[in-house]
């Protein structure tokens, strides 16, 4: 038993002076620089987009999705902005619809009355992620070809949206919501609509989507972000039709940027050939002329 004290010591003796140089080399080590420039506005658009603060990850966002050359994190800023706008803009008209419904459905003008104004806000918030999305738009596609690769490295939002809100169900029958449930409306379309965009553009259902993302950036072909980003382009062009904002100027500019990113596609396409890429880009411009005609 004495030996095996003694052994037991002698390790002790080994093990924490070893321990303790480790520790001292650590706290010695040089820190880690923080990133800085437009690597830490990217870093900081990152974190905004997991603690759910959509707007100021846009803004965190814009100058390297701006820059003029662009810089190394230019195309991938511009892919985050197309998930945040597009999220928006579907979250946001389907508030405006909602509303739009239970005024149409309610029996209270003072109810009516409120409904016709949250419509009108959505209507705005909406027409503006639009816009804001087609700007995006028009820069990935102003080249001649767009990028064969796209990639996006995001985090996961932290709180996960609801697969429905709950609240605008009453709303479309024309029933009243406080205003905390209004508000918690609002929050709640926002989510859900920025997790669907992420699962939209990676190709899949929401978890699929998290658990991509939280493996670390990922990899979407060009070809099938473009057809995306045509689709929600035209998602953003029907908030300008005759059943929402009525402006037939807008509605074009922006169909013409999803024509743009749908020929973008098939550009892609003939280097690649896809059949079933290729007729979902061709469906995008067939549903691109049917907008555009019945204005």
């Amino acid at each position: 038993m004495k030996a095996r004290h003694a052994s037991a010591a002698y390790i002790r003796r080994l093990i924490v002076p070893s321990l303790l140089s480790l520790v001292l080399i650590a706290s010695c080590s040089a820190p880690v620089p923080r990133p800085t420039g437009v690597a830490y506005e990217y870093d900081s658009a990152k974190d905004m987009l997991k603690k759910g603060q959509f707007n100021r990850a846009l803004e965190f966002s814009d100058g390297a999705a701006t820059a003029t050359p662009p810089n190394e994190f230019t195309e991938r800023a511009r892919v985050l902005q197309v998930a945040i706008y597009s999220g928006l803009l579907n979250a946001y008209k389907e508030l405006a619809d909602a509303y739009a419904e239970g005024a149409d459905k309610t029996k209270n003008p003072s109810f009516q009355g409120d409904f016709s104004r949250l419509r009108h806000d959505y209507l705005q918030y909406g027409s503006r992620a639009a816009l804001g999305l087609g700007e995006v738009a028009h820069r990935i596609t102003e080249g001649e070809m767009v990028s064969k690769e796209f990639t996006l490295e995001a985090p996961f939002p932290s709180a996960e949206g609801p697969a429905e809100v709950v609240q605008l169900k009453h709303v479309m029958e024309g029933g009243w919501i406080e205003p905390q449930d209004q508000e918690a409306a609002a929050i709640d379309a926002q989510r859900k609509g920025i997790d669907d965009a992420l699962a939209g553009i990676i190709g899949g259902d929401r978890a699929k989507a998290r658990m991509a993302l939280e493996a670390g950036p990922v990899k979407i072909d060009g070809a099938d972000f473009a057809i995306y980003l045509g689709s929600q382009m035209l998602q953003g062009a029907s908030l300008f039709d005759r059943k929402h904002m009525r402006d037939a100027q807008k509605l074009r500019v922006l169909c013409n940027e999803a024509d743009e990113a749908a020929k973008a596609a098939l550009a892609l396409l003939k280097e690649n050939p896809d059949k079933a890429k290729e007729k979902a880009a061709k469906k995008l411009q067939e549903d691109i002329k049917a907008v555009v005609k019945r204005q």
